[in-house]
């Protein structure tokens, strides 16, 4: 009985045994439960930028299927052979390809099917060493916690002598002295004309009344320095008046506010006696320094206008919170005021207390209206020409790029949008 148990027991095991056995599978039967790995990145291609100043690099590599915009691309470079690496960047996998480069059509031919990432060494490296060294790249793509990297490639930047990028700019400039060449020779054989400009007209008249009157006329040049165009535009003005004066044997005064200005200022007086043949009636003292403190100034101008009564009054310069203090100084000492400012700001008090003003550009072109000098008269109508072409390019350029739009002609507007841009 007991031997009949054990047999059973042992049966019974083994049939156990086998049932497990047969449960279990066998290593072909095993599921592959990995996931697929990220595709390699292909086609890296390391460039030096071209048409720059040397310092930056040019990566292309092929755009992949899982180029998605939750995968991300890292962009890592190094100066050494082996290590070293730095991470230059990172963006969407999904952007930065050839159609994104800011270069226009005839100087980079992009592609959509493409990747196109510039790296700036001289912000990782400095100049010194971006310039002519070699630097190596590698790419690295992550999405879903999976990476994969390119192999490395290397390259060494330099620097370009012609942009051709900028050639839009080149022809601009091509046509613009061709334009100033010819008008300087029409200037020289037949004149330019130029429109009448009233306060610069009247400028005879004040000299003359001045004259007549035995009054000092009192030239203020404004607050600015010898680097603002107002001041030097107003610095030609005042070497024309200084002309006239001389040619009357009249008296003009010049306070200033700044001692360089002044001391330019000094030798263009100087140099308009001379040129009116009266080297002796010029005098030293006709340039003077005041303050360089704003209201220190105007006080100081206002008590020497209330003092002498001048019987002409000029305005040209930079002028700011001052200028309606010592405008209405001057027109109740009953002078002729002609001012002239390029500060928007300040046109409503001279409009208000003067009897001329000269608006905005009016006063860079008193120089050459007063002088009727040939080099000046033409800068002043090659100006016009620009300012003529560039208005009719907008307006053009406009129209092109809304009917463009309107057709769907991408390119067509991109191209338009290329010759607009300075880049």
């Amino acid at each position: 009985m007991i031997k009949n148990k054990l047999i059973f027991a042992l049966v019974l095991s083994l049939f156990t045994a086998a049932n497990v056995l047969a449960a279990k599978p066998g290593p072909a039967e095993k599921k592959e439960n990995k996931s697929p790995a990220e595709p390699p990145i292909t086609g890296l291609t390391a460039l030096d930028r071209p048409y720059d100043v040397g310092g930056v690099a040019l990566l292309k590599w092929d755009v992949r299927p899982a180029d998605t915009p939750d995968a991300v691309y890292q962009i890592y470079v190094s100066s050494l052979e082996t290590g070293g690496w730095i991470k230059a960047d990172e963006f969407p996998a999904n952007t930065r390809t050839g159609k994104d480069m800011n270069m226009p059509f005839w100087a980079w031919k992009g592609s959509a099917e493409e990747h196109a990432v510039k790296v700036e060494l001289n912000n990782f490296y400095g100049e010194a060493q971006a310039a002519g060294s070699v630097f190596h790249f590698k790419v690295a793509a992550l999405k879903d916690k999976k990476s994969c990297e390119s192999e490395v490639v290397s390259v060494r930047t330099a620097s370009n002598w012609f942009r051709a990028d900028r050639l839009n700019n080149l022809l601009l400039l091509i046509v613009i002295v061709i334009v100033f060449f010819w008008a300087v020779s029409h200037a020289k054989r037949k004149g330019l004309f130029i429109r009448r400009i009233a306060g610069l007209d009247a400028i005879d008249e004040a000299i003359g009344r001045a004259t007549e009157m035995g009054k000092p006329i009192y030239y203020v040049p404004g607050i600015g320095s010898m680097s603002g165009i107002s001041t030097i535009a107003s610095a030609f003005i005042l070497g024309e008046v200084s002309k006239k004066v001389a040619q009357y044997d009249s008296q003009i005064k010049v306070p200033h506010f700044d001692p360089i200005v002044m001391t330019v200022c000094k030798e263009i007086v100087k140099q308009s006696y001379l040129e009116a043949g009266r080297p002796d009636s010029f005098r030293e003292d006709i340039n003077f320094f005041v303050s360089q403190d704003q209201f220190s100034y105007a006080a100081s101008v206002d008590g020497m206008i209330s003092r002498e009564k001048p019987a002409a009054i000029f305005f040209m310069g930079y002028f700011m919170a001052e200028s309606l203090l010592l405008a209405e100084v001057g027109a109740t000492s009953g002078a002729i005021q002609i001012a002239g400012t390029d500060v928007e700001s300040q046109l409503p008090f001279f409009f208000t207390a003067c009897d001329y003003t000269l608006i905005g550009e009016e006063l860079y072109a008193a120089g050459a209206y007063l002088s009727k000098e040939p080099m000046l008269l033409s800068a002043l109508k090659v100006q016009d020409f620009g300012k003529l072409l560039v208005m009719v390019s907008v307006f053009f350029g406009i129209i092109l790029v809304a009917v463009g739009a309107k057709l769907n002609w991408d390119p067509f507007v991109q191209i338009i949008l290329n010759l607009f841009k300075a880049y």
